[in-house]
């Protein structure tokens, strides 16, 4: 067998041209078939890193996101007061009445425009979150027409850099600081004074109120008391399922759209897998018979040109994840179809990942070198060697 596989890899190597042209197209498929899974992977990793275990997001009954929420003040109040709800240090309880609204603006350079999340944060807002850190500036302060603004909005807006202004709900607001949440779906917001933002968006009721947790095991009870409140109407998820929930539509989208692409660009590179093997396969006929001729049996051809196969989606696998990890070091936006908003991610290449790809490629060497490998093997000694 090992020779075989010497066999094989030789024969590979002596057609330079046509192993690297072949190899090429399934690379191309790879590259294609791995950047769209790693889109996918990258959106649902920044949403859900957005969220803690030990967080808890209060909205509507109903609600499919914050945007669509409803909390009203009283039963804000009910929330904040569960004896489950860790202590800050300041004594009171860490709970953060908090409102999401979208606001459009024009993006730098290419002159569209894209909806942009605003949340109005309270004090308790920041010590939920310690991924956030401050870029530049200062958090808005209370009572003032100030925002800070993500990177990604930062980065990709007009107006939105540090020390500029914004104008939205028939105000101007001051960006005071720029700060940067890591690789999550925060660095795509705009922050200001919960009040604030409410008295200038006419709202009365906040969209969510956010619990910190004394101890993740605790959540099962405060959350079948106060579902089962009945002067609530409120839903209770862990802030990291929330922010799961919020990235499946889109995330389910890509990979549908990335894997139909896939198999449709897949045919052309099974084709010339096959067409190169068949070639291979003619132009090696006498070694074919000699080898029968040696006494090495008809599996025994099969599995070499099955293994030459193989090794050619090998090759292009390799070749595609390599252009494929590439795209990590680049961040792309999209829109999340929970929230409607722009949201700002980096390209994610997994352990998963990296294997589908291997996996996808060692696929359609297979499918491409089956029949020529079948062909081979049920050659007739005498008329192989009679034909060389």
């Amino acid at each position: 067998m090992k020779l075989l596989l010497a066999y094989s890899l030789r024969n590979l190597l002596a057609r330079r041209l046509t192993t690297a042209l072949t190899a090429g197209g399934m690379a191309l498929v790879v590259f294609a078939f791995t950047a769209i899974l790693m889109l996918a992977e990258g959106l649902e990793r920044t949403l859900v890193d957005s969220g803690s275990p030990d967080n808890v997001v209060v909205i509507r009954k109903s609600a499919a996101s914050e945007v669509q929420s409803v909390v009203g003040r009283a039963e804000a109040g009910v929330a904040e007061t569960q004896p489950e709800i860790a202590t800050g240090p300041e004594g009171g309880p860490l709970a953060a009445r908090e409102v999401v609204v979208l606001i459009n603006l024009r993006k730098r350079g290419s002159g569209s425009s894209s909806n942009v999340t605003i949340r109005g944060i309270s004090a308790a807002s920041l010590a939920m979150r310690p991924q956030v850190r401050m870029l530049a500036g200062r958090l808005p302060r209370p009572g003032l027409a100030e925002i800070a603004v993500g990177q990604g909005v930062a980065a990709r807006f007009e107006g939105a850099e540090f020390g500029r202004t914004i104008g939205f709900a028939a105000r101007e607001w001051a960006v005071v600081g720029v700060f940067d949440a890591g690789n999550t779906g925060f660095s795509s917001e705009i922050w200001g004074d919960v009040e604030q933002l409410m008295q200038a968006f006419r709202r009365v009721s906040f969209s969510s109120v956010i619990l910190r947790l004394r101890h993740p095991d605790d959540f099962a009870a405060m959350k079948a008391r106060l579902e089962g409140d009945p002067r609530l109407q409120v839903e209770l998820k862990r802030e990291i399922d929330y922010y799961r929930d919020q990235s499946e539509a889109t995330a389910t989208f890509l990979r549908i759209l990335g894997t139909a692409l896939t198999i449709i660009f897949s045919v052309g590179a099974v084709v010339g897998a096959m067409i190169t093997m068949y070639a291979a396969v003619a132009t090696r006929t006498a070694e074919i018979g000699t080898l029968r001729a040696l006494g090495f049996r008809r599996t025994a051809v099969l599995a070499a040109f099955l293994a030459e196969a193989l090794l050619l989606g090998l090759l292009g696998g390799v070749a595609g994840l390599t252009l494929a990890s590439g795209l990590q070091a680049f961040s792309v936006s999209t829109t999340n179809f929970q929230t409607f908003a722009e949201l700002a991610f980096r390209f994610t290449l997994s352990p998963a990942i990296a294997f589908e790809g291997i996996g996808f490629a060692l696929g359609m060497g297979l499918a491409g070198g089956a029949l020529p490998a079948v062909r081979a093997a049920r050659m007739n000694i005498v008329e192989a060697l009679r034909e060389a």
